[in-house]
């Protein structure tokens, strides 16, 4: 089976063709996405704010932030830019055939190593780790992602992200 080959999709392609169980198996190892880059707006961030209530002066406040903070300006929360990862996803990477849904399973490592700054644009780079095929029909994933901040050599993130894809099971030939 060939590998997945390396995606970069525009934001008015997001369509992904969904791949066979067995090409994904043949690209364990590789990279096999880059997302497009999406702006972190202040909105974004207020927004976030508001739904974890998590207000913070750094990432609320503007004005102090760029007063008291060695950040000039508000940052995104570090959990914003994960959270991001599941859209990111749907943008880049292509379902698995008969797949019924995908579900986040945790994370094996997980690093914040670059404040991403307001007006910063971020992408995700994932790099298929592993794949588990279960007997109950789920499939585990684990993918390398790197979160980007365009203009930085240091990335926002990198974690080892586990995911579990229900397949819907097929019934066999006679």
């Amino acid at each position: 089976m060939k590998p997945l080959a390396l995606r970069t999709v525009e934001m008015e392609d997001i369509s992904v063709e969904p791949i066979s169980l067995d090409v994904l198996l043949a690209s364990v190892g590789k990279e096999v996405g880059v997302s497009p880059w999406r702006v972190v707006s202040q909105r974004m961030i207020d927004q976030f704010a508001d739904a974890t209530d998590d207000h913070q002066f750094i990432h609320c406040d503007p004005e102090r932030a760029k007063r008291e903070t060695p950040f000039g300006g508000t940052i995104a929360h570090g959990f914003l830019s994960l959270s991001l990862l599941s859209a990111m996803t749907f943008e880049t990477m292509p379902p698995l055939e008969n797949s019924k849904m995908g579900v986040n399973h945790g994370f094996d490592s997980l690093r914040f190593l670059a404040p991403v700054k307001t007006g910063a644009r971020i992408r995700t780079r994932f790099v298929l780790a592993d794949v588990k095929v279960r007997p109950s029909g789920w499939v585990q994933t684990a993918h390398d992602v790197t979160i980007e901040i365009e203009g930085s050599k240091k990335p926002a993130l990198t974690a080892r992200w586990l995911t579990l894809t229900l397949i819907e099971r097929q019934p066999e030939a006679a």
